[in-house]
């Protein structure tokens, strides 16, 4: 599997990162695997180009390699083309598993057997790194041999998952962190001239926000949330709500955010909620540059999503802090979004007809609706939309294996409803449903799963 590749370097970088800023390069240790040679380098020792071999003939390997691509783009030298990042496919072969010592390398290598005892680890240095406080503390040496402890144990564990490895979509991945360096490394522009005063007076605006929201809920007394009001709010509204084992109402963020997608009256007391108790404005990583940087802690969901700092990144609290989103003079900012993109790989992985056809239309909710014979064939999202939204949480249900009871709780209908939704979807997309029942299947047999 890599014998296709000419070179085969292994590296790692230490850096300093200031809130919010661009990293800033300390040093790099590389090795090349197949002739041994061996690169260190000291902050000022660092060229316009890497000192070793570049191309599509060339494999390089790092431990979670945003980082080491982020310093790449703070020297300017050009991305490489061929990326393994060893934890992204540690991730990826471990999903779902227990995972005793964690995924950071040394995790990685004791998950697989390998010494550890020569590893290192150091705490102290690592944050001295980090905030900048290294010098007078620790030796150039002492540094270097650091960062090369972790290319030396990346050595140790590329022979044991190589076999484990699937190569070309581990490619695929590496480019993705090579993408995801880009967004660390550029960040979100900042409205610091409204960041600031924000911050000062942001007491004072949750108590205004909770007198202007909570008179359509009469749930708050002073800043307390106060649960048999919020008991009697639901049983006034018909809002039916998820309880806990105790008994007690779920009060959770996540029950919260489900409860809106069916019932939109509740979405203006979430987001009132998700700022008071979420929103530490002083959190935000703000850089010297005026721009919002965080580790996008990419594949860190099960979901194989980015799960970055909701404290740290601007895209994590409410929404209405997007506000806080400027471009610079001359400049303007695009929000981009798929649509309906679960449906759509669905379709097409399966092949289902009835289903890509659905997708093509725009509107795959909609057209679900139509399939099934439940609105007319020139029903609009505005003449039906209550249908159109109940065909929708299906298929949303559908795609994350919900059940009767979850759809019945989300649309807030008896569980005949949801079960008549789930039928007419297994009836519409048949071609799927065999697809889904047969990966489920050789997934209980095989102990894995791919979708192609």
């Amino acid at each position: 599997m890599l014998s296709a590749f000419r070179e085969i370097v292994l590296l790692d970088f230490e850096f300093q990162t200031p809130v919010g800023g661009k990293p800033i390069p300390v040093c790099c240790v590389a090795h090349e695997v197949r002739s041994g040679r061996t690169f260190r380098l000291w902050q000022d020792e660092f060229g316009k180009y890497p000192p070793f071999a570049a191309g599509a003939d060339v494999l390089s390997i790092a431990y979670y390699s945003s980082a080491e691509w982020g310093c790449y783009r703070a020297l300017g030298w050009p991305m490489p083309e061929r990326v393994l990042d060893l934890f992204v496919e540690f991730r990826n072969l471990t999903n779902g598993l227990p995972v005793p010592a964690g995924y950071r390398l040394l995790g990685a290598l004791a998950y697989y057997g390998l010494p550890i005892m020569d590893a290192v680890e150091k705490q102290e240095l690592q944050v001295a790194l980090g905030t900048g406080t290294w010098p007078g503390r620790f030796s150039r040496q002492e540094i270097i041999d650091y960062c090369e402890s972790d290319v030396i144990a990346l050595k140790r564990l590329l022979p044991i998952m190589v076999p484990l490895v699937d190569l070309p979509r581990a490619l695929l991945r590496g480019r993705y962190m090579c993408a995801v360096s880009a967004v660390e490394y550029n960040g979100t522009p900042i409205d610091t001239d409204m960041l600031a005063p924000l911050r000062e007076h942001w007491i004072g605006i949750q108590d205004r926000l909770i007198k202007a929201i909570d008179r359509d809920y009469g749930v708050y007394d002073g800043r307390t949330f106060k649960m048999d009001r919020f008991a009697r709010w639901l049983a006034t509204q018909r809002i039916p709500w998820p309880m806990l084992d105790s008994g007690q109402l779920d009060l959770s963020d996540e029950a919260f955010r489900q409860q809106a997608k069916g019932y939109p009256q509740v979405s203006p007391l979430r987001e009132l909620r998700s700022s008071l108790a979420g929103l530490r404005l002083n959190d935000l990583a703000v850089g010297p540059d005026g721009r919002n940087r965080c580790l996008m802690s990419a594949f860190r969901a099960r979901t194989g999503r980015n799960q970055p700092s909701n404290s740290r990144y601007i895209f994590g609290p409410s929404v209405w802090l997007r506000g806080l989103i400027k471009p610079q003079p001359s400049h303007a900012l695009v929000y981009l979004d798929y649509r309906q993109q679960e449906f759509g790989i669905a379709a097409a992985l399966s092949g289902d007809p009835a289903m890509q056809e659905a997708y093509v239309s725009g509107d795959c909710y909609l057209t679900f609706a139509k399939q099934a014979n439940a609105v007319p064939s020139d029903a609009t999202k505005a003449t039906h939309g209550p249908t159109r939204e109940l065909y929708k949480q299906c298929v949303l249900g559908v795609q994350y294996a919900m059940g009767e009871y979850g759809l019945a709780m989300k649309i807030g209908q008896p569980r005949i409803v949801a079960r008549g939704l789930l039928g007419l979807h297994r009836q519409t997309y048949k071609t799927f449903w065999r697809w889904s029942d047969a990966a489920v299947d050789t997934a209980i047999l095989a102990g894995r799963l791919h979708p192609w």
